[in-house]
Order: structure tokens, then sequence, then C-alpha cells
């Protein structure tokens, strides 16, 4: 019989995260006919409850405080529920969430580990083969994972959402005490999330806009934030826009800020410097508006409008309001 395919699963607030349910649609395919999917949450019965849609057969479920979520408890608590449900791959959603606990659970489990996955097959051998960007998305490396055990952190939306199933399946109660004491100790003393825009997380956004220096002034820079919300869309920013104090730093797309990878990525005044193009490389369809028709956004853009955003924006964004019917 293949082995169990374990889901690290993120619940925020009860809810099933878009990269959870990536996961599970990838953590069918691993089990195939003959194997079986299993989840992990630290996230109390209610998240337990929200995972049950999406057709694991076994739920591994733990209730710790959110001073204690530190990625530590949550690795061993993932090992354990490896180990309990004879599983051989753990698939934990490649956000910030993800890149962390992923390390720590490969080296307490004795796994290989690979992050940033865009593609996982098995070979004809029963190894697993994963495809990932390397060298800021310029090149792609493929790897064959040794050894009996895998922890993979998948790229967000790289992947297809599961469908939901109807089933019921058994619950198992991790016990805290699994934690080691080093990581009971270590306590989480605040969450505040960081000053941005409105709109969904920049790292989770199947849509992002973002805005450069070729906005001119930080009012202009309202432009973007219309445009956003006309689309439902997350913000971003150039490094220039950050460094001129227009923007908070948590909204800098690039080498030294975020990493996206949306379906739709809006570059509106932005040149395509080499450390912003690292960021944001991956994305799905790249639309870009520039002035400067040699600009280096234009290599890597799958639409470009050479134009002033000043005019094309607001323009873009009241049509897009009209299609959609807002008023």
């Amino acid at each position: 019989m293949t082995p169990s395919v374990l889901v690290l699963a993120e619940s925020p607030a009860g809810a099933v995260s878009g990269p959870t349910k990536e996961a599970f649609g990838v953590a069918r395919t691993l089990a195939g006919p003959d194997g079986s999917v299993a989840a992990v949450t630290t996230g109390g019965p209610a998240a337990a409850q929200a995972l049950a849609s999406f057709g694991p057969r076994d739920i591994w479920v733990a209730d710790i405080p959110t001073e204690s979520t530190t990625s530590g408890a949550v690795a061993a608590l993932a090992a354990r529920a490896a180990q309990e449900s004879a599983s051989a791959i753990v698939l934990v959603g490649g956000t910030t969430f993800g890149r962390d606990v992923v390390g720590r659970l490969a080296v307490r489990w004795g796994a290989a580990a690979a992050t940033g996955v865009t593609e996982v097959t098995r070979t004809d051998s029963g190894e697993l083969r994963v495809r990932r960007p390397v060298f800021g998305g310029r090149a792609t490396e493929t790897r064959t994972l040794l050894g009996p055990r895998a922890v993979i952190a998948l790229r967000p939306h790289a992947f297809g959402a599961a469908s939901e199933i109807v089933g019921t399946p058994a619950m198992h109660l991790l016990d805290r005490s699994v934690i080691p004491a080093n990581e009971v100790a270590a306590r989480r003393v605040s969450l505040a999330s960081a000053d941005g825009a409105s709109g969904p997380p920049l790292p989770d956004a199947t849509i992002v806009v973002s805005g450069g220096r070729g906005l001119r002034t930080a009012a202009n820079f309202s432009l973007i934030e219309d445009l956003a919300r006309s689309l439902g869309a997350a913000v971003g920013a150039s490094r220039a826009v950050t460094d001129a104090g227009w923007r908070p730093p948590s909204l800098q797309v690039g080498q030294t800020g975020r990493a996206v990878s949306p379906q739709l990525y809006i570059a509106v005044g932005i040149s395509g410097a080499i450390q912003h193009l690292v960021g944001m490389i991956s994305s799905r369809t790249i639309v870009a508006i520039n002035t400067d028709p040699s600009a280096p956004i234009f290599k890597v853009a799958d639409y470009g409008i050479v134009g002033d955003a000043l005019t094309l924006v607001p323009a873009l964004t009241q049509e897009i309001r009209k299609v959609r019917g807002l008023s």
C-alpha cells in the first residue's frame, strides 16, 4: 500500500488557506488510488472541521495557544502526526509559515526537503522528483529527493486548489507534551499586521498591482490603490517607492522584499531592475505599463503598454469598474 501523504495545514480563524487547498490537490495526486491523505492542524477543532471538507481520511489535531505557535512547536507536532499516520511525504504551502516550519520539520523527522516547488512527480522507481525556480527565476532546476521521507513546500498559486469532498475523517488528538521544553519556553509575545494597503495579503494574492518611481510623486500612488481595489487585488511597490517613504516596506516586492507569484501581476511605472524581477518573475501573467519602450520590464512582460501611467491607470480603473458593475 502507498504510504499516506500528510498535509500540514494553515487554518487562520478556522478557515482553510488557499495554499493549503492547493496542497490537498497535490496530496491526492501523489497518494493515488492505493494511498490516503491525512492532515495535521494546530488550530483546534474548528480548523479540523474546516479541513474535513477536503477529503483527508485522518486529521491530527492540536489546540495550542497563539503565543506557543512557534515554528519549532509546530514542527514537533507535525513530526508526531507524520509518524502516527505512517506518512512518507509532508506537504505544506510555501507561505511565510510554511517556509519557517519546513526546515525544522525535515531535520526533526529525518527527511529530504525542498521549497518553492512548482511541480512534483514520482519517478518509475517511486522516488519524488521536484522542479522549482532558482537564481531569481532565471533558471529552473529538477531534483530527485532521495530517502524514504520528504517535506515539500509548494509555491503558492503554482497548483490548482482541491475541490471539496464529502466525508467524515477520523479525528486524532495530538498531545502537546511532544513539544520540546525549549520550544515551550519560547513564547510569542505579540503579533501585529504590518502597515500596508487594504485588500488581500500580498504573498497570497491572486492579483497584484505594483507601482514604481514612474508615478513621480507619493500622491500619485493612490492611482495604484484605486486600480487594485477595482480588481480585488493586493498592492505592491518597488524598492524605489519604499525607500522614498511613499509606502511602507511591507509592500515591497523584490529580492529584499516579498516574493509573489500571482495569476496576474501589473507593474506600473516600474523599470524592471533585477532585484524587483526576482520577486515577481514567477507570476503567471505579467502586464507592464511604462513610458520607456526599452525598459527591462517589457522583456519579461506578457503584455506591455507604452504610455503615461497617470493617464492610462485612471482610464483602466474606470473601465474595470464599469465592466464589474462597481459604483
